[in-house]
């Protein structure tokens, strides 16, 4: 969004005992909060200490945020027990520090980090037992460009009773590099963390550089976002219908799909030189679009609207399709609510978790889009909500395209100064641009001693966190389906 989600003065934060900590989670959790993370790093002025981080969300309220200090090895109540959704995070927090949850149902590693790099064998995946039970291995070598990462399925003839993954085949380190790099440097590297959430990575992260710098960017700057996040989604859609359509051998589905997700990718390309979206979003600006492109993207959008609309009648029509999905997979109300489950997946279980209503920002608040939900929770729920995101997201596309957004201040949000621009109404206003790291020592932020920190020349409080030295946090919204989550630690 146009703004962090949080920001606050973190050297005035409050730094409790672990298990205060704990039982100040447990407290947020069991009144209704949503725990958006949860995370550890190691303080660079004290090698045996911990500081621990985790942040909240109440229900139609503020993000907060609640701090711990722990020596390596410490132990503290789980919170998993009682609050399921918390389980990934205190998972990941013991196997990169070592503070143990005790009462974790589920201690296991995540991505056998550091030492457990070379004990991935002894991963101790669950078991069903049973005579006529059998267990189907697959992977971690996949087709294709999928990632690397084992499943196993406990099977009582065609029925799956249990599915366990196993991560950790592949490391990037990406968060590493992110801490080492300058931090106007980072956007190549941000965009590639998820390849298929390339825009709304980069969202996030020109959000907790703008932040930083104190640079306010224009309304149409904000609209050309949306524009590629909207298209993002689609191009999303489309590709994990097209996967469902290919797995069920709904033949269809799968040329269909495939090669509207084919179309939307090429206009990204044509707007920005990249199918994914990569450079399109940048600190201070985005890529502007000329009337000739704006033309070109109004047609590709409502050929797409006619085209999809026949496959997914088809495919909602289709006996084959009804059998394999309707069902299938369900994951109930309370069971995503207990999880945390987020974006799609808790929408298609009739949770209405959206960031672009929950917390709009400025765009989103005067150009609203619809939230959809499913009710089912089921395969079928997931496929018809994808399908309704679509319609959705092409109806807010083309009516911001359509609605005269002038193509001179579209096609001018790549400037790379600071000015002063005029508003429709009239009125005036200063943005800074931060393009360049001189530019961001201009808008009142020095570089510190650390080369990966920073901090405000004045008394303004940080709004990101790049460095294990830096005072200052941030969370900004950087998920396709519109939800919170950390950019960085």
């Amino acid at each position: 969004m146009n703004a962090p989600l949080l920001s606050c003065q973190v050297s005035e934060l409050e730094h409790s005992a672990l298990p205060e900590f704990a039982a100040a989670c447990a407290q947020r959790l069991d009144a209704g909060e949503r725990l958006l993370t949860l995370f550890g790093r190691r303080d660079e002025n004290d090698s045996g200490a911990i500081v621990v981080t985790a942040v909240f969300q109440p229900a139609g309220g503020s993000l907060t945020v609640l701090r711990a200090s722990a020596l390596a090895g410490e132990h503290y109540p789980a919170l998993t027990a009682s609050h399921p959704s918390a389980q990934i995070y205190e998972r990941e927090l013991w196997e990169q520090t070592g503070l143990t949850p005790d009462g974790h149902p589920w201690l296991k590693p995540v991505r056998f980090e550091g030492e457990r790099q070379q004990r991935m064998a002894d991963y101790p995946f669950f078991q069903v037992r049973g005579q006529e039970v059998h267990e189907v291995g697959v992977g971690p070598i996949h087709a294709g460009v999928i990632e690397p990462g084992h499943f196993r399925f406990m099977c009582l003839g065609e029925k799956v009773h249990h599915l366990e993954i196993q991560l950790g085949y592949q490391h990037r380190g990406a968060e590493a590099l992110l801490l080492r790099r300058p931090p106007l440097t980072l956007a190549a590297s941000v965009e590639s963390v998820c390849g298929d959430s390339a825009v709304a990575y980069a969202w996030g992260y020109c959000s907790a550089v703008e932040a930083l710098s104190d640079t306010a960017i224009t309304f149409e700057t904000e609209v050309l976002r949306g524009i590629a996040l909207e298209m993002e989604r689609i191009a999303m859609h489309l590709a994990t219908l097209n996967g469902l359509a290919t797995d069920i051998a709904f033949v269809q589905g799968t040329g269909t799909y495939g090669r509207l997700r084919t179309a939307m990718i090429n206009a990204s390309q044509r707007v920005c030189g990249n199918r994914f979206g990569r450079g399109w979003l940048r600190p201070g600006r985005a890529r502007g679009i000329t009337e000739a492109l704006r033309q070109d993207l109004i047609k590709t959008l409502a050929a797409t609207a006619t085209d999809v609309a026949g496959i997914n009648d088809l495919m909602r029509a289709a006996l084959s399709v009804k059998a394999r999905f309707n069902g299938t997979g369900v994951v109930s109300r309370k069971t995503a609510q207990d999880l945390g489950l987020t974006g799609l997946v808790a929408r298609a279980s009739n949770v209405a978790v959206d960031a672009r209503g929950l917390l709009p920002g400025r765009l989103y608040a005067q150009r609203p889009i619809d939230s959809l939900t499913e009710a089912t929770g089921d395969c079928w729920a997931r496929m018809v909500l994808r399908m309704r995101e679509i319609d959705v997201s092409i109806a807010w596309l083309l009516a911001i395209l359509s609605e005269g957004w002038r193509p001179d201040a579209m096609a001018s949000c790549c400037t790379t100064s600071c000015r002063t621009r005029r508003s429709p109404t009239g009125s005036d206003w200063r943005w800074r641009c931060a393009t360049t790291r001189s530019q961001i020592s201009r808008s009142a932020t020095r570089a510190s001693t650390s080369p990966t920190a920073a901090t405000t020349s004045n008394a303004q409080p940080l709004q990101i966190h790049l460095g294990a030295q830096s005072p200052g946090l941030a969370v900004h919204s950087r998920s396709g389906c519109g939800d919170p989550g950390r950019l960085s630690r």
